[in-house]
């Protein structure tokens, strides 16, 4: 699979289909619709193969082999015109945040990230995920997918999502059954077990079952994007829930 979308997917063959395409907002898109027919959701995907494609690895093989898978499932989505739709989109008190996020990644080197998902963010569904969430966090976290079984765009391969964090949130402890898992980190500054500060261009990689918690900066809210990759049944199936990290013997 070729790691340079720009032949896959060539502007010239789509320009014309772009130009009469309808508005990316919740009910816009028929049972039918392909990202080609929603320019905003097809220009966010690409976005994230280039994230994907020029974040560096650090010298590590097994990060450079997350970020080479990440890139051939969007790949493999961009060259099948994957289907889109919309279902109901919700906001949650930390979108609030979510134009001060926005803003503060503009002037960051993803910035093309940043623009690519304020132009859908008017169809994005946040969430939280948990049968029960503790009442801080419902105030200070919720997380929006892009791509995936449940998706606005469909796929059984990848989950593409975003995170957003309010100032001072702290993210329990948690782990992911069988999911290969990274956040880039896009507007703010997070940590992640008290073992690093990520800024924004960072990316953060968790190997299935590795437990971790996130703090984020009290000055400023923080967004990320995230990508999991895993079997279908570990994709379609994934339970969240917050855990205890083992303890250290010793």
């Amino acid at each position: 699979m070729t790691e340079d979308i720009a032949g896959e997917v060539p502007e010239d063959e789509i320009a014309a289909d772009m130009l009469a395409a309808p508005v990316d907002a919740p009910g816009a898109a028929s049972p039918q619709a392909r990202i080609r027919d929603h320019p905003n959701w097809y220009y966010l995907l690409r976005e994230f193969y280039e994230l994907y494609r020029f974040l560096p690895s650090g010298g590590s093989d097994r990060i450079r082999g997350h970020q080479r898978a990440v890139r051939e499932r969007i790949s493999a989505l961009i060259q099948a015109n994957a289907p889109l739709r919309f279902g109901a989109c919700e906001e949650k008190p930390v979108t609030a945040y979510l134009r001060r996020v926005l803003d503060e990644g503009r002037v960051e080197k993803h910035a093309p990230v940043i623009r690519a998902i304020d132009a859908v963010r008017a169809g994005l569904n946040w969430q939280y995920g948990y049968d029960k969430i503790p009442r801080g966090l419902s105030q200070k976290f919720a997380y929006a997918e892009i791509a995936g079984p449940n998706a606005p765009i469909h796929s059984e391969a990848v989950i593409l999502g975003l995170v957003l964090f309010a100032p001072g949130c702290t993210y329990p402890t948690h782990a992911h059954d069988g999911i290969t898992e990274s956040y880039v980190c896009l507007s703010g500054a997070v940590s992640e077990n008290h073992q690093g500060v990520y800024a924004p261009g960072s990316l953060i990689f968790n190997p299935p079952g590795q437990h971790h918690r996130i703090t984020v900066s009290d000055r400023e809210p923080s967004l990320l994007a995230y990508a999991w990759i895993g079997t279908r049944e570990k994709l379609s199936h994934q339970k969240m829930a917050f855990s205890r990290a083992p303890r250290k013997r010793g």
